[in-house]
């Protein structure tokens, strides 16, 4: 049943990636779900290594419908498939939810979606929930339809391609990760990310004949970051914490970046509390490295209350609590001595004993 020692993540990437790799995908919901599993297993990183941890499937489904968010935006005028077959369930209800949510001019969060229309969006969420079950959870774990497999990540034994949404009140509305699983994840999440979008990547360009010519930035497209509405972020921000590079306290204008202090590539979080400004020269010289842990905490220093009512006022998400629960698994799952960006040309290593709850007067300072 659960034969593959979870605590060696290398074991279980190389499972992970022979099982992705030995069939032909018809949809990219099996990389959805794999990538959402990946940041759940961030945020819910169990102090116990070995812990067996229960993944929400609402919470899933939220990750997933966030993933796709993006990604059902027409590119030069053409509709993205993401199916091999004529109706793709998952992004068509996503679609359909954006197109009722969304002002005209500019994207809006999966957040404040969930807030202007919560009876549409719970409607959404279980049909996603109930499509994740029957589909890609169902076979995430195995090559080919009929194949004998050993159950790696969780129990799937109930599951099947009829299975009905009281199946799913009766498991609890969860799936659990075995022992170990959701340690080993999170370790693997920085190597496996990359790896998942680019397949993601490759898959739209196979399922779209339109883009094996001369294609736009597919990649920017499925997995960027959306500048233009990050725009709201900035003056937001200039605002209230004022006009000084969140790192470096020096002067910033008009050409201040709007960084993610934990990087968009570790962890898929673009709330107020993740978002800080910055000056070009520390934005590009920290790019995708994991801040050392003071900045983290500084950004969250400004306060929860303060930051909730802030987003809210421009129709933005703050994540807070996210961004602290992404903050514990991602430092307390790193080797020891990984670098840490803590300046401009500045890199600490992560202490062998530290712990996200240390005291902060035993971290470092900014530079």
């Amino acid at each position: 049943m659960h034969n593959l020692d979870a605590r060696d993540p290398l074991a279980l990437g190389q499972q992970l990636m022979s099982v992705l790799e030995g069939g032909r995908r018809v949809a990219t919901y099996k990389l959805a779900t794999l990538l959402a599993l990946l940041d759940y297993a961030v945020e819910h990183t169990p102090s116990d290594p070995n812990a067996v941890v229960e993944v929400d499937l609402d919470d899933l489904a939220d990750r997933v419908i966030a993933l796709y968010w993006r990604q059902v935006r027409d590119l030069d005028g053409h509709h993205l498939r993401q199916s091999t077959t004529a109706t793709a369930r998952i992004p068509d209800a996503v679609r359909k939810l954006k197109a009722s949510t969304s002002p005209p001019r500019f994207e809006i969060a999966v957040d404040v979606a969930r807030r202007r229309e919560p009876e549409m969006y719970a409607s959404t969420r279980t049909a996603v929930k109930l499509t994740l079950v029957q589909q890609p959870l169902h076979r995430l774990q195995r090559v080919t339809k009929d194949q004998e497999y050993t159950c790696f990540l969780y129990d799937d034994r109930w599951m099947h391609d009829k299975v009905s949404a009281a199946a799913i009140v009766q498991q609890g509305n969860v799936i659990s990760l075995f022992s170990g699983v959701a340690h080993a994840l999170a370790r693997l999440s920085a190597l496996l990310k990359p790896a998942l979008q680019i397949a993601w990547v490759d898959d739209v360009r196979r399922l779209n004949p339109f883009l094996r010519d001369d294609a736009p930035d597919l990649a920017g497209h499925l997995f960027g970051i959306d500048r233009v509405s990050l725009n709201r972020a900035r003056l937001l921000l200039s605002r209230e914490f004022g006009s000084q590079c969140f790192y470096c306290d020096g002067a910033v204008g008009a050409g201040a970046h709007v960084d993610h202090v934990l990087p968009w590539s570790r962890v898929g979080i673009d709330g107020l509390a993740n978002l800080v400004l910055a000056c070009p020269q520390c934005n590009g010289d920290k790019s995708n490295l994991l801040p050392a842990p003071v900045h983290v905490q500084g950004a969250l220093d400004r306060g929860q209350e303060r930051l909730d009512a802030l987003a809210a006022s421009i129709d933005w998400p703050s994540q807070y609590e996210r961004t602290a629960a992404a903050a514990r698994g991602l430092y307390s799952t790193q080797p020891a001595n990984t670098p840490m960006w803590l300046g401009r040309k500045s890199i600490e290593l992560l202490q062998p004993d530290f712990q996200w709850d240390t005291p902060r007067t035993m971290w470092s300072s900014k530079p």
